[in-house]
């Protein structure tokens, strides 16, 4: 037997708000399979695709590209293309939040009279602009 969950349940369980669960079906990324009462009901299986929902979302994934992702009643087609070029992407992401991080670092504790009167700081600042018209920005120490 199909074990049936109230959207309250799946609210829950997931740890996502009723409203976006009703978003979410409103945008074909999940299904209820009717009503209790004023209540929609999902099937349990549901807890798995808002998983694999969360998951694409925090790997920068867009609605509609984790729609596509879904499929249809076939379960997930996962691009493996795809997947690589958004893991690339998000390791030019961490190189650039390192490079900031450790710029950060640097001004923390950049024993110069001001932070303008620091190198290695205008470098950041110099990174910062180029970043600003599309550069990547350059590590700095």
């Amino acid at each position: 037997m199909v074990e049936l969950l109230d959207i309250g349940q799946v609210a829950r369980r997931s740890g996502m708000a009723a409203s976006r669960l009703r978003f979410y079906e409103e945008r074909g990324l999940i299904a209820s399979i009717g009503r209790r009462g004023l209540r929609r009901l999902f099937e349990a299986s549901v807890l798995e695709r808002l998983a694999l929902i969360a998951l694409a979302q925090a790997a920068g994934f867009s609605l509609d590209e984790i729609a596509g992702m879904l499929g249809g009643e076939d379960g997930p087609r996962l691009d493996r293309e795809q997947l690589s070029r958004k893991a690339d992407a998000l390791d030019r992401t961490i190189r650039r939040l390192g490079a900031l991080r450790d710029g950060l670092r640097h001004a923390a504790a950049c024993p110069a009279p001001t932070h303008m009167e620091c190198p290695t700081f205008r470098r950041l600042l110099k990174a910062a602009v180029a970043r600003g018209q599309g550069a990547p920005v350059a590590a700095v120490g």
